[in-house]
């Protein structure tokens, strides 16, 4: 190499190209030969080689985030916070990743507080400045464009190793519309970013954005110059000014990492040949085995393990399922990143899609569909709101192969077929609960037994995505027909005009997906069977269906009036504090700038003489630290206060209006029936689990939700404390369980026992930190923890814990069989037999391993409360069939009815359906506490 000819350095974007990998195999995953998904290793190596290979660079690194929070965190405590926990089956496979690049001689570099996009941004910065490198970033990242520079290029990987995008400033500068590379962050400022979750400005879009850096060029110089701007838009941006300073410090990239290395270290080294063979032979990456090493490979030495001792023992040996087909090499040599599938469609396949539009062929369809006791349907509408969008049509199968399209013009269609819904034969369906409300709202209610494919699936492979597009691809390697393929693009942006697509046209797509259900279902039954699941799935959330499709239709009645004046009597709570605030100050201040409060509380006010700083040297002002210093100087009650009610008023009072329906007035909510991992009900747009109760402005929200009308009162029915009792029952320990039956209080009587004092000298202190422990011990508290919750010396809390298990020592024994158990399975599992795969329990991480097992804890007992309010869901709609009263609600352990006044004499029937959905053994009582109001507040 010449001194003239730049060096190469290539930057990969570790975490990036990890999740890449793992998703783009999500429907049909790489797995050894003992079932351990390997896909991420698989699709992260071939990038690493194609690098290699074409790219011939002379230095090369990998950049990993940690766990450890960051300045962004600190600044903004919300930051990444809707991001959902890595998946169990990609987490397992970082270390291994960690191996592939020791093994390939690629310094990993990872430094505490900050992400891998800034340790990206400080080694290009350094490149650039020795005016030696062409550096390339490889990520699909594109917040990493503003790193982009002359001698700086974005390489963004395609579908094959070959198949890439070099993005350099002209290209970047044309893309965003600007004229410089750090503009990039204005735009993401201003425009947000759900994935990072950075706010940006409400109602502020990409092109938005654009327009806006095109004129100003700056957030600085936007904020300077808000009189330019007109109408709404200067409304906007002058009240959420603050918000877009902040929004453009999160998406700033750091570039002044304290990196432990020099560009030097970097240069490009060779592989460790027997590291790097052991570790492929493990994998069963044979393939790329022979790429490397040839034909004349030598045995692996015993001596070069991988990250985990027992990463690949089966969880049960005896079913250890088949290895996948491994991805071939093509006649150039070159392996491909992805391996293509041939995948078929439907013009490859016979069928008979019907169109029913007349009434001899519908009488005909349902002539045929009468002769089956199972058949599918799916419905068509113009959105994906059941109530209020139109129902355009439904398919109908009932055979492989051959489906019937209605097209709804009229009552009379509907009427036609309802005596197919109403009737005793299965419906099989995949996302049911949204067929069944469309049914509903024109007024059909259809009648079970159902199987739903979506749950089935979701129940069997918690982890995976369950849409049909993808199950049709990696159970049937079948290609459907895309919605986007025939639908034109409606008057919004994403919006897809339905309507307008004609019935031959949506006939075939419509029959097609009840066709592919079908099919689905046949291997679905056998494979929940074969999970040992199927009397859980058959018992509980089959039955549940129905249930959840009558809550939502039904939807709880909320007064918007109550919300506005909520609104407003919180936000003079907000002013006042403001006003408080500053006048303890002195002057004005941003209290939405974590650096003004900083400076004003530690700089002028010199609260602590060494407060915690970030790694960019900005005062630390979480909620964690503030909570802390609250003793020293009554502002800080004030500023954790003015935090408090701003959240509650943007979250809930200003936004739950919006999801009122005009037609009925009434919110609507969506369950989401197995999204968590434990098997608890999830509720969204909007979510209604997680209103607060425990401060006077949170539960005002709680009475603007109201009875149906006059005639009704809202009835709370809440289990209480089930998952302790539930932890009591499962560990049978005797004093625990004792406590229960006789009705004693279990927090009295647990710091009774820790105190060792008689139960009539515990105060209220004592209590409390006695229902600290007892919850704390169910999802694994360590000593600190529990410190940092009472705000006592660790040591204190060590001996309250360490007391807990002298007193409790079948719980501890519980504790210890649980996570024993789960080493041994791969899973938990709870009461009924829900399992949670828990693949990192076996990690040879200690901090990994750790968590799994709190994991392993808790599961069975988080799990079983959930399996019951599911059954006592189920039983209380059964109960309420046929009377006028409606379950509306369920939040957590609380089930909302829409109680009729005249039919109070549920109550003791509805509180019987509830303690008996799940009886606990050792004899353990459940009881469930009912309340009725003229509101949510007064009922709960």
């Amino acid at each position: 190499m010449t001194e003239s000819t730049p060096k190469r350095l290539f930057i990969l974007d570790g975490m990036a190209l990890a999740y890449r990998a793992h998703f783009a195999f999500f429907s049909n995953p790489i797995r050894n030969s003992k079932g351990v998904n390997t896909s991420a290793v698989y699709g992260f190596a071939n990038t690493l080689l194609a690098i290699l290979e074409q790219e011939s660079p002379t230095h090369i690194a990998a950049c990993f985030d940690t766990s450890a929070p960051t300045a962004r965190h600190k600044l903004y405590p919300e930051y990444k916070a809707n991001r959902e926990s890595m998946p169990e089956e990609l987490s397992i496979q970082i270390p291994i990743i960690f191996s592939l690049l020791e093994a390939m001689n690629i310094p990993i570099l990872r430094y505490e507080g900050y992400e891998a996009d800034d340790t990206i941004g400080t080694l290009s910065r350094l490149a650039d400045d020795t005016k030696e490198f062409h550096t390339y970033m490889v990520s699909q990242d594109k917040d990493l464009g503003q790193l982009i520079s002359p001698s700086c290029y974005l390489w963004r990987p395609g579908k094959r190793g070959n198949d890439h995008e070099v993005i350099d400033l002209e290209k970047l500068k044309e893309h965003w519309g600007i004229e410089r590379a750090e503009q990039v962050i204005d735009i993401l400022a201003l425009m947000g970013d759900s994935s990072d979750n950075i706010p940006g400005l409400p109602g502020v879009g990409e092109k938005t954005a654009k327009l806006l850096i095109g004129e100003f060029g700056s957030v600085e110089n936007l904020l300077a110059n808000t009189d330019k701007l007109k109408g709404k838009r200067r409304e906007i941006v002058e009240e959420n000014a603050a918000l877009a300073t902040l929004s453009k410090e999160l998406a700033t990239i750091d570039r002044n990492v304290p990196l432990t290395v020099t560009l030097d270290e970097l240069v490009k080294k060779e592989p460790r040949p027997d590291e790097l063979l052991s570790l492929l032979q493990e994998l069963e990456f044979r393939a790329m085995q022979a790429k490397l090493f040839g034909r004349k490979v030598p045995a692996a030495r015993a001596s070069a393990p991988l990250p985990a001792d027992d990463l690949f023992a089966p969880a049960q040996p005896q079913e250890a399922p088949a290895p996948a087909p491994r991805p071939q090499q093509t006649g150039t040599g070159q392996m491909e990143l992805f391996e293509e599938r041939q995948l078929k469609t439907v013009d490859d396949i016979r069928h008979e899609y019907i169109i029913a539009d007349t009434k001899e062929v519908r009488d005909a369809m349902i002539a045929e569909l009468n002769r089956h006791d199972s058949w599918c349907f799916d419905t068509e509408t113009t959105g994906l709101n059941p109530v209020t969008d139109t129902l355009l049509g439904i398919s109908f199968c009932a055979e492989p192969h051959k489906a019937w399209y209605l097209p709804v013009s009229g009552a009379e269609d509907l009427e036609a077929v309802r005596p197919l819904f109403e009737c005793s034969a299965e419906k099989i369906g995949h996302n049911l609960k949204f067929d069944l409300q469309v049914m509903r709202t024109h007024g059909i209610h259809v009648s079970g037994p159902f199987f739903d494919t979506m749950l089935a699936h979701a129940l069997i492979a918690p982890g995976m995505k369950h849409g049909m597009d993808i199950l049709a691809e990696s159970l049937l390697q079948y290609s459907t027909i895309k919605l986007s393929d025939i639908a034109p693009a409606g008057a919004k942006k994403r919006e897809l005009d339905t309507k307008n697509i004609p019935v031959e046209v949506m006939g075939r797509y419509s029959a097609e997906d009840a066709d592919i259900t079908l099919q689905l279902s046949a291997i679905l039954k056998k494979q929940v069977e074969e999970s040992g699941m199927q009397e859980l799935f058959r018992t509980v959330e089959l039955p549940l269906l129905p249930v959840l499709a009558d809550m939502e239709f039904t939807g709880i009645r909320v007064l918007p009036e109550s919300l506005e004046k909520a609104s407003i009597k919180v936000g003079t709570i907000i002013e006042d504090l403001r006003t408080k605030i500053e006048s303890a100050a002195g002057h004005p201040l941003n209290l939405n700038s974590p650096k003004q409060l900083g400076d004003f509380l530690f700089g002028e006010l010199e609260l602590v003489k060494k407060p915690k700083k970030t790694k960019t040297g900005q005062f630390v002002t979480d909620e964690e630290t503030l909570s802390a210093l609250a003793p020293l100087h009554p502002v800080v009650e004030d500023i954790l206060a003015y935090r408090e009610n701003m959240k509650l008023k943007s979250t809930y009072l200003d936004a739950l209006p919006k999801y009122i329906c005009p037609q009925d007035g009434r919110i609507h909510t969506q369950f989401h029936q197995m999204l968590t991992s434990t098997g608890r009900l999830a509720s969204q747009d909007p979510n209604l689990q997680n209103i607060p109760v425990r401060t006077e402005q949170g539960r005002l929200i709680r009475t603007a939700f109201v009875p149906a009308s006059g005639e009704y009162t809202m009835l709370s029915a809440d289990y209480s404390q089930i998952e302790l009792r539930i932890m009591a029952a499962m560990s049978g320990d005797s004093a625990m369980c004792e406590a229960f039956k006789e009705g004693r209080d279990i927090h009295t009587e647990t710091a009774s026992r820790v105190y060792g004092i008689p139960r009539d000298q515990v105060d209220a202190v004592m209590r409390r930190a006695a229902k600290t422990v007892n919850f704390g011990i169910i999802y694994g508290i360590s000593a600190f923890g529990l410190s940092q919750r009472l705000g006592c010396p660790r040591s204190e809390a060590a001996t309250l814990i360490e007391n807990y298990f002298l007193q409790f020592p079948g719980v501890k024994t519980f504790m210890e069989d649980l996570a024993r158990q789960a080493e041994q399975k791969g899973y938990a599992e709870t009461l009924l037999g829900r399992r949670r795969i828990i693949p990192e329990i076996n990690s040879a991480n200690k901090t990994i391993k750790s968590a799994a097992e709190r994991t392993a804890i808790n599961a069975p007992i988080q799990g079983t409360a959930a399996d019951m309010i599911k059954i006592a869901m189920i039983n209380v709609g059964k109960l309420l069939e046929g009377t006028r009263s409606r379950l509306i609600l369920q939040i957590h352990d609380e089930l909302l009815v829409d109680l009729h006044k005249e039919e109070t004499d549920l109550i003791p029937r509805i509180e019987a359906a509830m303690t008996g959905a799940l009886p606990l053994p050792n004899g353990v009582p459940i009881l469930v506490e009912a309340r009725t109001g003229d509101n949510w507040l007064e009922a709960h």
